[in-house]
């Protein structure tokens, strides 16, 4: 299947949402990654390039399987193809600028690689309100996340997003980071597993 657009879903969980001094959203706040976000997650990341520090935020990666337009809790339940693992890359000094100004974060956010994806596997047999995932720095745990710590579960989410534009198959829904986010390093050894069906390494350049 081909990737198409990602739809992003901001503090969905208190706890980051707090580390960052933000208020918890009345209801998702949603912002989108074209499909030249998207790169796996097994390349090396390039940071050093860019001016300025790039934050990561580990986040569960729902991969849809077909279009979906005011979907019923059925119709979004059974449009979910597979599960896996994005790294939404942020340029956080920028977002703080443009939250301040009261502009869209695309810019922050939606850079070219900015979505480094795992592979996706098959929800069977995977409760996805109940999903432990968790990211290692240089063999130092920074994030673990659990789904069922969510505001708004992956179902709701989707439900939600398709009130407000079409999602077709081959969209990748980022269902919100947990605390304890960062920026990234030169050299930075990364490892990203989900439960024990993901575990995928990279590094940072």
């Amino acid at each position: 299947m081909n990737y198409n657009k990602v739809v992003c879903v901001g503090r969905n969980y208190a706890a980051h949402a707090k580390e960052l001094n933000n208020p918890i959203p009345v209801e998702p706040i949603l912002f989108m990654k074209p499909a030249t976000t998207l790169v796996p997650l097994t390349d090396p990341i390039p940071v050093s390039a860019i001016a300025q520090p790039v934050h990561y935020e580990l986040e569960v990666a729902v991969l849809l399987g077909k279009t979906l337009k005011n979907a019923d809790e059925v119709d979004a339940s059974t449009a979910i193809d597979a599960v896996g693992l994005a790294l939404d890359l942020t340029l956080r000094e920028l977002q703080n600028e443009l939250k301040q100004r009261g502009e869209p974060w695309e810019k922050a956010k939606a850079f070219d690689g900015s979505c480094p994806v795992s592979a996706f596997i098959p929800i069977d047999n995977l409760d996805l309100t109940a999903l432990k995932f968790e990211l290692k720095i240089n063999d130092e745990v920074r994030q673990q996340g659990d789904t069922s710590d969510m505001l708004i579960p992956i179902v709701q989410l989707i439900q939600y997003a398709s009130r407000h534009f079409t999602l077709n198959a081959g969209d990748i829904i980022l269902t919100g980071t947990p605390a304890g986010v960062g920026a990234l390093n030169v050299g930075d050894k990364i490892e990203a597993t989900l439960e024990n069906k993901i575990h995928e390494r990279t590094e940072v350049k």
